[in-house]
């Protein structure tokens, strides 16, 4: 049986086939194989900011100062890199042990900003014999948040400072 030219023809369209498909098949497969898919942009963390704000007057012991409030400024970065104004936020007054939490949530933060670099200062005592403010940890020159513990069921990243003093 000698092959004719039917043959040839229906040969060479099944084979010039098969390697169009092939080649579509390669170039979407490697396009999901070698890249991952686009992720949505995943929302930052709550910052918490916990510490104690003491009084400390002569050679006494420290004592819890209720009432206290210390402040938290991060300085800004925009989406196009630049520095913005600082953003500045104040704790709950201090418990009786003068103990101080602050939150700071995403929706607070427009989403083009990006906070880089977070301080926490002394802030307001209410006490009239113990209102002057110390640097001892910082509390006046500001204490950079840089340790903190990421609570899993508070899905909250959680900074530490102090303890801060007033005099």
């Amino acid at each position: 049986m000698v092959p004719t030219p039917f043959f040839f023809a229906a040969t060479l369209l099944l084979f010039s086939s098969l390697v169009i498909v092939a080649a579509i098949d390669y170039s979407q497969g490697s396009e999901s194989v070698g890249k991952s898919m686009p992720k949505a942009k995943e929302k930052p963390l709550p910052i918490g900011v916990e510490g104690h704000i003491l009084c400390k007057s002569g050679t006494s012991s420290a004592v819890p100062i209720q009432g206290a409030v210390a402040r938290i400024t991060c300085v800004a970065v925009d989406e196009f890199g630049y520095e913005t104004a600082p953003f500045s936020f104040s704790s709950d007054a201090t418990d009786e042990n003068g103990y101080f939490f602050a939150t700071l949530t995403p929706p607070e933060i427009n989403d083009k900003i990006q906070l880089r670099e977070c301080k926490a200062f002394l802030e307001n005592s209410p006490l009239e014999a113990c209102k002057v403010p110390t640097d001892v940890n910082k509390g006046i020159r500001g204490a950079i948040l840089n340790s903190h513990r990421v609570l899993d069921q508070r899905k909250m990243r959680l900074y530490w400072v102090g303890p801060f003093f007033y005099t």
